[in-house]
């Protein structure tokens, strides 16, 4: 399949990787192209950035999470019909889930995906000595897969005398650069970017932006080494449905609270069959009527507890859905703390809510757990087929974890138990994506079946 695509890197976070994707997102969309976005890793802020400047959903690629063949095909599936595709690359474009390795890196996603690099370098405060730090990129290893640079934070008179230079040197494209743009920076929190919504401006602030680029960067550059990746093999993964579309229908909370979900994750649900029925747990009075599952996916619930406690009538809806009427569902993280009975504000205020996890939600005020993992059946915890890999990033704790499964992380001899699974429940702190272990998707499907044939049965 033909795919015009880039990979926009960078030698670390920070360097504006976000910022500069938003703007050539919009500058591909100002051209009247047709472009679609991925995030390399398991960022859920950054997709929505992206978003925000499509209107279509950005999608998370890893290599980590899933085999090449799955991370080409969802690729793929999703640039299909696109006249460019565009990736983020996460943190350094060497760095990945370990110290010592590259897996999951931007550099492992750019040779499976075999998609074109262009480094994007913070010139700031720097002169020639951008020329060592280049070329210490090109040549770590014998194929980076790097096509061009773009400098980022640089003076026109700084790019002027640095481009020669640098192509001259090191035989690589200088595609242009970007000055410091005070008014277009994308503000940070510690779970990373803000959210979208919050940013003042962001449409104003990303248009400006591509502005810009059309000025100092060479679009007409960027979109021919897109041209020129190469064919991508790509072998479909079939999915067979559980049951007909729209005879199961999963609630999904979606709101201010809660919005940090795997593209991937909700479109493997509809090709198992399920109709996906959006709701806010915020906003609404009850749960949707005739749903037959819920996920509670992660999200910044601490910054609504105030909304989500007074709204009473939710959180019995839910804790008689789940509770008492023995509802599937799958809670994530944020979803996770939602369900417990009750829930520190980060002032360390106390408030009521859901009840369904019988345990108390703490703020620790630092970052507990943070990085990838493989979550194993306690009760299986050799059997490969059952695992699912998952990503935590909290700076909360629960007095009850769950002892349902064992946590493994990556590279390391750590491990811990972690997840409440019953019959019809899953919750916990970490963020599961689904192609890791499609088998456990089709289960939680089944599983919401089987409650929609009772349920009709009733």
């Amino acid at each position: 399949m033909e795919i015009p695509r880039i990979m926009l890197a960078a030698g670390s976070s920070g360097s504006g990787k976000t910022t500069i994707t938003c703007g050539l997102l919009q500058a591909f969309k100002n051209r009247g192209l047709k472009a679609v976005s991925f995030k390399c890793g398991p960022d859920y802020i950054d997709p929505l950035f992206h978003k925000t400047v499509l209107g279509i959903p950005s999608k998370n690629l890893d290599t980590f999470f899933a085999p090449p063949g799955i991370v080409q095909e969802l690729m793929a599936e999703t640039a299909a019909y696109a006249d460019i595709a565009v990736t983020e690359g996460v943190m350094g474009y060497y760095d990945g889930a370990g110290i010592k390795t590259h897996m999951a890196s931007s550099y492992e996603l750019a040779k499976v995906t075999d998609t074109p690099v262009i480094l994007i370098v913070n010139a700031r405060g720097m002169g020639i000595s951008v020329i060592p730090y280049i070329k210490g990129f090109l040549e770590y290893k014998a194929c980076s897969g790097i096509k061009a640079v773009i400098l980022n934070q640089a003076s026109r008179a700084v790019y002027s005398g640095l481009k020669p230079l640098i192509e001259k040197e090191l035989g690589i494209t200088v595609a242009g650069y970007l000055p410091v743009m005070q008014e277009c920076h994308l503000e940070s929190r510690h779970l990373g970017l803000v959210m979208p919504e919050e940013a003042a401006g962001i449409k104003e602030i990303i248009n400006g932006l591509a502005v810009k680029m059309e000025e100092c960067i060479d679009i007409d550059k960027i979109i021919s080494i897109a041209e020129s990746a190469p064919c991508i093999n790509v072998n479909p993964v079939e999915i067979v449905p559980v049951c007909s579309y729209g005879k199961v229908r999963i609630g999904i909370a979606m709101d201010e609270a809660f919005c940090f979900y795997y593209e991937d994750n909700l479109r493997l649900l509809e090709k198992l069959g399920a109709e996906l029925v959006y709701f806010s747990p915020l906003h609404e009075k009850k749960l949707p009527g005739n749903i037959d599952g819920c996920i509670f996916g992660g999200g910044y619930p601490e910054l609504y507890l105030k909304g989500l406690s007074s709204n009473t009538s939710m959180l019995k809806s839910v804790k008689q859905a789940l509770s008492a009427r023995q509802m599937p569902y799958i809670a994530e993280c944020g979803g996770f703390l939602y369900l417990h009975e009750n829930m520190e504000d980060t002032c360390h205020n106390n408030y009521r809510l859901a009840g369904v996890i019988h345990a108390d939600a703490i703020y620790k005020g630092k970052l507990q757990r943070f990085g990838y993992i493989t979550l194993s059946p306690a009760v299986r915890a050799n059997d490969k087929n059952k695992e699912i890999k998952a990503h935590e990033f909290h700076y909360y704790d629960s007095t009850d974890n769950g002892k349902s499964y064992i946590a493994t992380k990556p590279f390391r001899n750590i491990q811990w138990e972690c997840i409440h699974e019953s019959g019809q429940g899953f919750a916990g702190f970490p963020h599961l994506y689904f192609y890791s272990c499609p088998g456990f998707a089709r289960k939680f499907v089944e599983k919401c079946l089987h409650y929609s044939l009772l349920r009709n049965d009733s």
